[in-house]
């Protein structure tokens, strides 16, 4: 498993260092509707980026952006779709760092490379998640969730968009760094656990800010911190985790993809309209409402990050012994 990490690691740094291929002419692109996979369930982090740039990026490409949800697998099986997808620019694919860094580091068996089958298009942007708890918790700050933690030794129990996903793996940072034990129940997406956390049938969930953000203004749920190292701009009052475990930090990044083998004038007409796309005052009033920190930059920019956050990822993994079978 080592090995293979760090071999993916070598991957990405040479994916860093390349230029689209040249696969084939792409005459006036685009001259129909682009697909626009979003590999979780409506309503998750994803899919409410996805919607604020999909508008704004087909008017600057003069073509409808259609939003498509193939949601399963911790983003699996979206994401595979689009790997397997022609590479003319009309299947492209909104992912995280869920599963385009730490999902190949956890999972052996993944069906795709994210350095051998997907193009990088652009970051599109980042967001911390939040700690929230039932109404119903006896927590009513982090460092009492910390306390029932250790006093309830694996008999509660934390939500999660999956198996190998941000939310899962940032909980399974937390409770290594410290010293605690609960049992992860995995979903299709935190959309989805969320109902299951406001009934209290859940204990405690990672989940983007922007996704809870509504519940917890709405009093439905109650939020303890955020996993950025400093107070987050739309929840200032809420705060940071690091303040109750020093050192911890989680981001969620999303990036547009496409196939491998792009042509050069495609990637570059996609990137500069993402680019121009973020440039737009609504959308940017939109991202930041939402909890979304805008990205931008060139493709070999986002394969740079990308090697970046394998590294980090790769040293939590491996300092926590976690596995995908956790």
């Amino acid at each position: 498993m080592k090995t293979r990490r760090i071999a993916l690691i070598a991957g990405l740094s040479a994916l860093a260092c390349m230029t689209a291929p040249i696969a084939f002419a792409q005459q006036a692109y685009p001259n129909k509707p682009i697909k626009l996979v979003v590999p979780f369930p409506a309503g998750g982090a994803t899919d409410l980026v996805s919607r604020v740039v999909a508008q704004q990026l087909g008017a600057e490409l003069g073509q409808s952006v259609v939003v498509e949800n193939r949601a399963g697998a911790a983003g699996v099986i979206g994401s595979e779709m689009v790997a397997r997808a022609a590479p003319d620019g009309y299947t492209i694919l909104i992912a995280t760092s869920s599963t385009h860094t730490i999902g190949p580091l956890l999972n052996p068996k993944m069906p795709y490379s994210p350095t051998k089958d997907f193009t990088p298009i652009m970051f599109l942007a980042s967001s911390p998640q939040v700690v929230v708890v039932p109404l119903s918790s006896p927590a009513q700050t982090m460092p009492e969730l910390i306390d029932y933690i250790k006093k309830n030794p694996g008999k509660l129990n934390f939500g999660s968009a999956g198996t190998g996903g941000i939310p899962h793996l940032s909980a399974e940072r937390f409770l290594a760094m410290t010293n605690t034990k609960m049992t992860h129940v995995p979903y299709k997406g935190t959309a989805l656990a969320m109902p299951d956390l406001m009934a209290g049938r859940l204990d405690m969930m990672f989940d983007s800010i922007s996704v809870s953000l509504p519940h917890i203004r709405d009093g439905k749920v109650r939020a303890l911190a955020v996993t950025s190292g400093k107070p987050f701009s739309v929840a200032p009052d809420i705060p940071p985790l690091t303040n109750f475990v020093p050192g911890y930090e989680s981001l969620t990044w999303f990036g547009v993809f496409g196939p491998a083998g792009m042509s050069e004038p495609v990637l570059n007409k996609l990137n500069q309209a993402l680019n121009q796309s973020l440039k737009d005052p609504k959308v940017l009033a939109q991202l930041a409402k939402l909890g979304f920190d805008p990205g931008g930059g060139s493709s070999a920019d986002f394969a740079k990050k990308m090697v970046e956050e394998s590294a980090v990822w790769n040293k939590v993994i491996t300092d926590g012994n976690i596995t995908i079978e956790k």
